[in-house]
């Protein structure tokens, strides 16, 4: 039976699932909040674009919940359980539409941050019809939103330049990312 990852794929994984607990562990150090910089979302959305859909769901699902359990931060209730489905759909989106589909990096990473987003919205709504979590899906979509915009703008700035250095940069474990 064949192995359908490569060892080097699972530890580019578990990198970037490392620096999603670990970014924003640096940012709240130095006294810069989460919520408007988005610090988390970073290694998710690289996720996307050098691994394959799945690893790059599974790095989403599992950053904001190990950050949670081993930091603190996100709280585990209700915020990392909105974050898991909203960053496991960033990872997985991007993933398709630039390894799979080949669109752009600009266009993969806008169409994700709106899915994911998106993913969010229908997350809250089904916390507060099934678990009667306190909160408006629209009004919470429009905060995160307003309060993130600094981060949205980072990451359209920032990781296209990312992704196009680690591509120039000619690693070998990126070979297959930008191969495939």
């Amino acid at each position: 039976m064949k192995n359908r990852f490569e060892t080097k794929e699972f530890i580019l994984a578990s990198l970037l699932l490392a620096i999603g607990i670990l970014l924003p562990m640096l940012f709240h150090a130095f006294g810069i909040a989460g919520q408007i910089f988005l610090p988390m979302h970073i290694s998710v959305f690289i996720a996307g674009f050098v691994l394959v859909p799945e690893l790059a769901l599974m790095v989403g699902l599992l950053t904001p919940i190990l950050s949670s359990l081993t930091t603190g931060m996100p709280p585990l209730f209700p915020i990392s359980i909105i974050m898991m489905f909203e960053l496991g759909i960033y990872g997985a989106t991007v993933s398709i539409l630039y390894r799979r589909l080949k669109q752009n990096i600009y266009v993969s990473l806008i169409v994700a941050m709106i899915f994911g987003r998106l993913m969010a919205g229908i997350t809250v709504w089904v916390m507060t019809i099934g678990f009667g979590v306190k909160m408006n899906p629209f009004f919470y979509l429009k905060s995160a939103i307003l309060t993130g915009l600094p981060g949205i703008i980072i990451q359209i700035i920032l990781i296209p330049v990312i992704i196009k250095a680690l591509k120039m940069s000619n690693l070998s474990i990126f070979k297959k990312s930008f191969n495939s």
